[in-house]
């Protein structure tokens, strides 16, 4: 018996589970650390620890029928037979928890899912380079296959050990940041600054006769790793997206792997740890002694292998030990880990535990089948570049192709193709059958079926855009929509309102009162920040035609005044900020910004923190920063993001639980 097959035994036959606890003190029992040694990891007194062994070993001696302690405990177990009670006794409570816990597919598999699948020995590599001082960690793959899991992942492993973390999306800079380097230097440091809750320097260190990438290696070294006492793990998101600027990526890329070689030489660089993910090649000629693709750790995450699956499906509570029915999945779509999850849930989810795979497989690249989301965004994708959807379909339909780099490069990214060596292929069977009925047809297509689908794809995008915590609006909706209706803004010549919400001290929260209990908090003040705009709306001189925008649910508030429209749009702005965006003015927005700081207060959540002194709330407050501006063209939303963010940090300086405009 292994380790993790006695974990979860004993959590499918007690009848309270395993606490955290007790399953720490399993586990390092098993790799045979001391009673000392557990206590200090998990943070605990040592008579505790040893109180919650002994009642383990008696548990296990009653389990084994002999007697069981720390000294005979991993032999013993080890010897005990697996047998098929056993098992069964396993599935059965898989079932059950799956019954409770089930995930709809989207986004990073949370920290606490049950869903992960572990892709040995890539975590464990991962974890020991960014040990490493100035390290690079290369993270490559095809969307959707599991980069943001991993990284998750990275980045819980890095706050254990005491490091800081900042996570940069280049896809969520705005395309002015990409006009020079320089403005592109700038935002990156100013981006960094931000999330290491640093007063943004720029022009103390900032020289146009040095340059901005000087400048920017000067920025980094004498202010931002200066101030910090422990190792930076900064990751780089996206950064294909960035391959677009030529001048750009020729500039940027021989900085990162400068930072890397100048950590064997000056000892302040050794703190700062690079995290690069991307999901296709870069096009743009750079030498090779240039690049930071060829340095460090590179991990290319594969797709699932047929243990990984039926694995999966274990943890759904489907029986396939047999392999036949991991064998007929994967024939369809391969090892993906995206489109094989989403079939294990609706085979769970919506067909019940005895669900007719075969009926889903047939179904599956047509119109009916569960992929038909996913299938029509890349049908549409296609349609607008029709290049890239003649490449496509000559892929599907011939046997051997060879394509272009630039569009080969491109399908790859987007996982429509896999290349074996310079030989294109169709991801799986699921895409190659769907598109040759679809491409083909696709010159026939008349105005109203796209224009249908372009609408079902805005909605999707849309629900796919939701936090699932809160229900709110994620960041990258948030700065889509402000840019999209920016002009319009501008065209109304009226006032635009953005307010910041930041709960104070959420992170010692969280620390304090554990996972669970933090996102409760979040839901109760994302719900009372709803609250609060509904509220201010219908004491306004709005007209009684105030009504919930159904199909965006609380996210979203849209009224009419004197014949105008005006709209409210709150997002999960961040790990624990909220962002409120209104055409509304300053005195409007203060007031609204006011009345959610004190129905926050007023929710009382209590946060006493014991071990830590000079926090003067015993309940949760927000901190909140006001900006208005009237948009004119020529004016980038950044400004207005800008001076709520600004507005934000002085009301934190300033003590926390305060409006600032």
């Amino acid at each position: 018996m292994t380790i993790d097959e006695l974990v979860l035994l004993l959590k499918a036959s007690q009848a309270t589970g395993l606490t955290t606890l007790q399953e720490l003190i399993l586990r390092s029992s098993w790799q045979g650390k001391t009673y000392t040694n557990i206590a200090s990891e998990a943070h605990y007194g040592e008579e505790r620890v040893k109180k919650v062994a002994a009642h383990l070993w008696q548990v296990l001696s009653n389990f084994c029928k002999e007697p069981i302690h720390k000294s005979n405990f991993r032999q013993t177990l080890e010897n005990h037979p697996f047998s098929e009670a056993h098992q069964q006794l396993i599935k059965e409570f898989n079932r059950a928890a799956t019954a409770i816990s089930l995930e709809f597919p989207t986004g990073p598999v949370s920290l606490n899912s049950r869903f992960y699948i572990p892709r040995p020995p890539i975590e464990e590599l991962a974890y020991a380079e960014m040990a490493e001082p100035g390290s690079v960690i290369c993270i490559k793959s095809p969307k959707k296959m599991g980069k943001s899991s991993l990284i998750l992942r990275l980045l819980a492993h890095a706050n254990k050990q005491g490091f800081r973390t900042v996570t940069l999306d280049f896809q969520q800079a705005d395309k002015a940041v990409f006009a020079s380097l320089d403005k592109f230097l700038r935002w990156f440091c100013a981006n960094v600054s931000r999330e290491l809750q640093l007063e943004t320097k720029l022009n103390d260190y900032w020289d146009e006769d040095m340059g901005s990438k000087v400048s920017c290696s000067i920025y980094f070294q004498k202010y931002l790793l200066s101030a910090l006492s422990s190792p930076l793990i900064l990751v780089l998101n996206e950064v294909d997206w960035v391959f677009e600027y030529q001048e750009i990526t020729g500039e940027l890329l021989p900085l990162v792997r400068s930072w890397h070689e100048q950590a064997k030489r000056v000892e302040i660089w050794q703190k700062l740890r690079l995290v690069l993910v991307y999901s296709t090649e870069i096009l743009v000629p750079i030498k090779l002694t240039q690049s930071p693709f060829n340095i460090g750790l590179t991990i290319n995450l594969p797709p699932f292998t047929k243990e990984q699956v039926q694995d999966l499906a274990q943890r759904h509570g489907l029986d396939w030990t047999d392999g036949k029915d991991a064998d007929s999945l994967m024939a369809m779509v391969g090892g993906n880990p995206y489109l094989v999850r989403l079939a294990l849930y609706q085979l769970v989810g919506k067909g019940g535990l005895k669900g007719d795979l075969g009926q889903l497989l047939q179904q599956a690249p047509t119109e009916a089948g569960i992929y038909n989301q996913s299938l029509r965004q890349y049908l549409l994708a296609l349609r607008d570049e029709p290049e890239l959807g003649d490449a496509f379909y000559e892929v599907i339909n011939t046997t051997y192709v060879k394509l272009e780099p630039r569009l080969a490069y491109k399908l790859q990214s987007i996982g429509l193709i896999n290349l074996e060596g310079d030989r294109s292929t169709p991801a799986c069977e699921l895409y190659r059958l769907y598109f040759q009925q679809y491409l083909k047809k696709s010159e026939h297509f008349n105005n109203t079926h796209v224009e249908r689908l372009r609408q079902e794809n805005q909605q999707f995008l849309f629900l796919s855009s939701l936090d699932e915590l809160t229900q709110l609006v994620n960041r990258h909706y948030f700065e889509s929509y402000l840019q999209i209706e920016w002009q319009n803004f501008a065209s109304q010549n009226t006032p635009i309102s953005l307010i910041l919400c930041d709960i104070d001290y959420f992170k010692i929260y969280n620390k304090t009162y554990g996972r669970s209990a933090g996102d409760e908090c979040l839901r109760q003040i994302a719900n009372t920040i709803c609250n609060c705009v509904r509220h201010s709306l219908s004491n306004s001189s709005l007209s009684s035609s105030e009504n919930m925008n159904h199909s965006t649910g609380s996210a979203f508030v849209s009224s009419q005044i004197r014949d105008e429209s005006s709209k409210m749009l709150v997002a999960r702005y961040g790990g624990e900020e909220f962002a409120i965006l209104a055409q509304i003015d300053v005195t409007a927005a203060m007031d609204i910004a006011e009345h959610i700081r004190e129905q926050v207060k007023a929710l009382g959540i209590k946060c006493e923190y014991p071990n830590i002194g000079g926090l003067p709330a015993a309940v949760l407050t927000v901190s909140v920063g006001v900006a208005s501006v009237i948009p004119l063209i020529g004016i980038e939303p950044n400004t207005l993001v800008n001076a709520a963010e600004e507005a934000l940090y002085q009301a934190k300086r300033k003590g926390r639980d305060r409006v600032v405009v």
